[in-house]
Formats: structure tokens, sequence, C-alpha cells
């Protein structure tokens, strides 16, 4: 009986799992059709993202700040040597050293000079013994020849011994002179205050004429350098106060000069601006020389951080464009004409009075239902 039954229970089975199948499939075409009556789901059942937007205004034209690289310098910068050759005796600074003007930086060996200026003084002193004495034998010499005891020919030949003897004492006197002046130059004296930025040689070595053993470098005065367009430069006032960036730090300069005359290889002129205080600044410094200018395109001003970087290097805006009662992402390329810190003047398919996104390009799509952020 066993084998009689099986047959009857598998054809019951197969008849349970069809209707199963059947049903199910019925219910998914019920579900399906329902979905496909209510269409897509409605506006107000998604949650709008809210968004930091800018309104924008075109302008027709505008005034932009021009950044040039400039070089602060020192106003006087000398590489002082000795004027004659020597030994050197002595140098009493060394890199780092402020010094003020006037003070002694280095000097020679003057032994020889002052032995010789010794003897030139010695000289003078014997030159000087013999001018008296020839003097005093004229003066003889003219009482005899008004007595009549001697010729008028000997009184010419003690004018002519006086005079020589005079001008062998002024002669010792020069000589001495030259001595004291070579005795002087072989003293480096600092010709303005500053600081020793570099020493070529040490106590012991021999100078050559006009080599370098110090360099000296005026640290109280300032100026900065800057090459120019020359339409640029040729709008400067001279005494006139512009604006600098130095190590972060805006400071401001004063128009001194420019050169008027226009570099072959940098196609600029340069223009010279005393720096009238600037604390921390040193000379090397590279500074950025910040002047206004007038952009005659038509565009607005926009964040940069509302640009997003669309195909083929191009550059584009979200816009806020108001769709059944809401707002959607509309991407609209733009041209940046310049740029300023964090801020770029634009042109583009945008219209004058619409809101763009401000920030948060990443986060959005295209299509993207948004709000004006503070907006319910």
């Amino acid at each position: 009986m066993a084998s009689a039954g099986r047959p009857i229970f598998n054809r019951f089975t197969l008849g349970a799992v069809t209707l199963t199948v059947l049903l199910a499939a019925v219910v998914m075409a019920v579900s399906a059709l329902r979905a496909a009556e209510a269409g897509p789901a409605a506006p107000d059942q998604v949650d709008p993202l809210p968004v930091a937007v800018q309104t924008v205004r075109f302008e027709d034209g505008t005034g932009i700040e021009t950044r040039f690289p400039a070089l602060v310098s020192a106003r006087r910068e000398s590489a002082l040597g000795f004027e004659a050759g020597g030994r050197i005796a002595d140098i009493a600074f060394d890199v780092g050293d402020r010094v003020e003007a006037g003070a002694v930086l280095a000097s020679l060996d003057t032994r020889t000079l002052e032995a010789q200026l010794a003897s030139a003084r010695s000289q003078i002193a014997a030159a000087d013994a013999r001018a008296e004495l020839a003097s005093v034998t004229l003066n003889r010499q003219r009482q005899l020849v008004e007595q009549g005891h001697v010729s008028p020919q000997r009184l010419d030949e003690a004018g002519a011994e006086a005079r020589s003897a005079q001008a062998q004492a002024e002669a010792a006197r020069a000589e001495a002179q030259s001595l004291q002046v070579r005795i002087d130059l072989s003293r480096i004296e600092a010709p303005f205050a500053g600081v020793v930025t570099r020493r070529f040689s040490d106590e012991g070595a021999i100078a050559s004429p006009g080599a370098p053993v110090l360099q000296l470098v005026e640290d109280g005065a300032l100026e900065l350098r800057a090459g120019l367009p020359q339409r640029d430069a040729r709008a400067l006032e001279p005494g006139e106060a512009y604006i600098a960036e130095i190590d972060g730090l805006e400071v401001e300069v004063t128009f001194r000069a420019g050169t008027g005359v226009i570099d072959s290889r940098r196609r600029s002129v340069t223009a010279v601006f005393d720096v009238d205080s600037a604390p921390g600044a040193r000379s090397g410094e590279v500074a950025r020389l910040v002047l206004p200018t007038r952009l005659e395109d038509r565009g607005f001003w926009a964040p940069i951080t509302a640009l997003s970087e669309g195909r083929r290097g191009l550059w584009s805006v979200y816009a806020l464009v108001r769709e059944n009662g809401y707002f959607i992402l509309e991407p609209r390329a733009v041209e940046i004409i310049h740029t300023e810190g964090q801020r770029v003047f634009l042109s583009g398919a945008v219209e004058d009075g619409a809101q763009i996104l401000s920030t948060g390009v990443t986060r959005v799509a295209p299509g993207q239902i948004v709000r004006p952020a503070g907006e319910g």
C-alpha cells in the first residue's frame, strides 16, 4: 500500500508548490502595477540638502591688486679692502658683528711706514734748521749790502739759498704727510653703520691692493627692488606710499625712483622703494609688491571654493535653478579672468542676480535638490 500511495503524495506536493509560485507572481505584478501608477517619489518626500550660496553681481570692470616679485636689499653694501697691499696685522670684527660708522675694522702692519715717517720728521727738523739759518744769513747780507761791505751778487746768492732751504723743508713735510696718509689708509674704517656679513682674510695674510677683506651691509636702511612692466612703472609717483608683502606681513614702502630703462632680458623696468618700517625684514628676503590696477572686463567675483573642475580643464559653478517649487543644481561653464587670494573674477553663462553654490562643490551632483542654508 505504501508503494501505491507515493504517486498521490508527489502530485499533491507539486500542485501546492505551483500554486505558491503563481500567488507570488500575482503579488509582484500587482505591486509593480501600483508603483507604476504612483510614479517617481514626489519632491515633498525628499529632504533638500542645505547649501551655502552667493548672489551673482556683475561689474563692468573692477579694481584688482597685482602682485610683482621683489627683493629686499640693503641700501648700501660694500666689500671693503686696503688701498695699498701689505701684511694684515689685525681684523677686529667677525661675521655677524654690528659696527658703528668710523670703527676700525682691520689694519695692516705699518712698522716700516712708521719708521719712514720718523725719518721724514727728522728730515723736516734738519730742513727747518737749514731754512732758518739761510733766512738769518739773508738778513745779514741785506744789511751788509746796505752798508756797502758786500756786493749785491752776494745778496742774491743768499736769497737763493734761503729759498732752496725753505723748499727742502716743505718737501720734507710733504713726504711726512704722504707717509702719514699711507699709514691712515692701512686701516679699514666702517663707512657706515652695519653688519659684517663676510670675512675674506685672516691675520697674517698678505692683502693685495683693493682686494676685499670684509663685507659690510647696512642694516638700518632697507629698500625694495621690483621689476615692473613699463606701463605700471610709469604710473608710480615719487614719494607715494605703496604696500608690499614681506614674510607674510603687509608693510608700507615709499617709491623713490625708477631706472626708466627696460631690461633686455626681463623686459621690465626696475623700481626702487624705501622700506619705512619692517620689523624682522632682512636683506636678501623675497617679497611681493602690491599695486592697485583696473580690470576692464565684465564679470563677477566669487570665492575660489565655488569652482568645480569640468571636462577638458574647463571650470564651472553650480547655479540654483528653481523647478517645481524646489532648487536643483545646474552646472554653468565659466572663465577665470583674474585670481586674487581666495577669490576669483569670473565670466560665463550665469545670469546677474542668480544664486550659485559658494562652497562644498565636492559633496553635490548635478540635478540634486538643495535649498539655501538658513531657509526652511
